[in-house]
């Protein structure tokens, strides 16, 4: 009798959660539905405006309730968020002998997310390998212009895209890969998508200055960051370094995070001075870190207002617009820029482009649902967690947790997630694998896609991740264990 009483209460709380969540996601969905175009992805946004609804709310004394009566599906729910909530309300009933007005989904409707997800992944990447869901993306290194044979090898180790990053090269090298990408293609007789990412407004040291006794920053030491360099002043501030965009040193304020070459050297503003910020380091490697020019720099915590799209960038569309499949997008941070470039993009071409926004900043985490919305509702769309930028943005101790809910907030909206920043990288570099990063791989299979940079061993990466994509999806299929059979013992 307390059981049923129990399942009775757990009845009654997990039905007020469904009208709350269908309430509010109906409210949200009315605030996405003007980002729409696409019919097809209307469902993808109302499912997703129930998550945001849902997951807004505490759930974890529910969901252990639930659990103790085998009911534990919400933890599971992201591509089926109310058809879920139906499916337990109906098991609750038969538990308790009471009523719902729940009913049961249909096995269609309770799935339907993972089939938009297929679909969605499908019209970014092209169909599938076979014999392997995921997808594997390679950044073509400048050799390859003038190495087709590279190229081919590329595409007979696996892959399913190419990267070409506009930051690197120009239009006459872009365009030999391009064609010898075009021609591997037809040789294997398999798409390979070509994704060519803008580079937006990175901002890095430009010329350095350093003591020549000791080349390397360490905690304690100051650095000056100004428009330019100071040589008069290098006795009181022997390290210094220009900054490629200096406009927004002005805006640092006094205590404001800076963060040089991904995080290896990385302070605090303490004085303003010669027209640029001196910075006081707190954290660099053991022994210190060398300055070196053409490094990036962050500032995690100013709004620096950034135009994300360059004059270079939109010189750079001019070629995307006419050769690419996909776009890559540097520093989106919010639905009006995803507009702004989807107009660039049909200013030059009526081909449908697909778009990746690479998620870097913590304003573009927080703007994600309507980055979403804006992106998906009218092109085929992934999601790209930047790792690099990321991680020096928010904090490298948040990235795991990022990650995941990255992952999960694309999964509710059916949008197609690539994970990328040094996956395998010591192998791509050095020909031998951490233990480590091996493992990273294999979490990174939850995604539909893995990036990997370019590098000298690059071919026997791509023959790694592909052995991991098949042996993953028999353990695992995004947050949800398939449960094979173990053989181990």
């Amino acid at each position: 009798m307390g059981e049923d009483a129990g399942a009775a209460r757990l009845l009654a709380a997990l039905e007020a959660l469904r009208a709350d969540v269908a309430g509010e996601g109906r409210a949200r969905y009315r605030a996405f539905r003007p980002l729409i175009e696409r019919p097809d992805f209307a469902a993808c946004a109302l499912n997703l405006a129930h998550y945001l609804a849902l997951r807004r709310r505490d759930h974890r004394s529910l969901q252990r309730e639930l659990m103790l009566r085998g009911l534990s599906s919400l933890g599971r729910l992201e591509g089926r968020v109310l058809a879920t909530l139906d499916a337990v309300a109906v098991a609750l009933a038969g538990l308790s002998g009471c009523e719902t007005a729940a009913r049961a989904p249909s096995r269609r409707a309770f799935f339907r997310g993972e089939a938009r997800l297929r679909t969605a992944t499908d019209a970014l990447f092209g169909p599938a390998r076979p014999d392997r869901q995921g997808r594997i993306l390679v950044t073509l290194p400048s050799d390859a212009a003038d190495d087709p044979a590279l190229v081919r090898a590329l595409a007979a180790a696996g892959i399913d895209a190419a990267r070409i990053n506009c930051a690197h090269d120009d239009p006459r090298a872009w365009a030999a890969m391009v064609e010898h990408v075009r021609a591997a293609q037809a040789r294997t007789g398999r798409p390979i998508r070509i994704l060519m990412d803008i580079a937006g407004p990175k901002i890095r040291t430009g010329a350095v200055l350093a003591p020549e006794e000791r080349a390397k920053l360490r905690v304690g030491d100051r650095l000056l960051l100004a428009p330019r360099l100071v040589p008069e002043a290098a006795g009181a501030l022997p390290f210094q370094a220009t900054c490629t965009l200096p406009a927004v040193l002005d805006r640092l304020g006094e205590g404001a995070r800076v963060s040089v070459d991904d995080g290896r050297i990385a302070g605090r503003v303490a004085a303003r001075a010669h027209g640029g910020v001196v910075v006081e380091i707190a954290a660099t490697k053991l022994g210190g870190a060398k300055l070196k020019p053409e490094k990036g720099l962050n500032f995690p915590e100013t709004a620096l207002d950034l135009d994300p799209l360059t004059d270079r960038d939109r010189a750079d569309l001019d070629f995307v617009a006419a050769h690419a499949d996909l776009v890559g997008y540097s520093f989106v941070q919010t639905a009006a820029d995803v507009a702004r470039l989807q107009a660039e993009l049909a200013a030059r071409t009526d081909r449908t482009i697909g778009l990746v926004a690479k998620i870097e900043t913590p304003v573009a985490v927080r703007n994600l649902p309507e980055i979403i919305v804006a992106a998906a509702g009218r092109q085929p769309f992934g999601v790209m967690i930047a790792r690099g930028d990321l991680a020096v943005e928010i904090g490298f101790d948040r990235l795991a947790e990022m990650q995941e809910e990255l992952l999960w907030i694309a999964e509710a909206a059916s949008v197609p997630v690539i994970w990328a920043t040094q996956v395998l990288e010591t192998l791509v570099k050095s020909g031998l694998p951490s233990r480590g990063e091996m493992t990273d791989a294999a979490m990174a299979a939850r995604a539909e896609c893995v990036m990997l940079n370019k590098g000298p061993n690059v071919l026997a990466a791509i023959g790694a991740l592909d052995g991991l994509f098949r042996r993953m999806a028999e353990h695992q299929s995004k947050k949800t264990p398939t449960l094979r059979a173990l053989r181990s013992w």
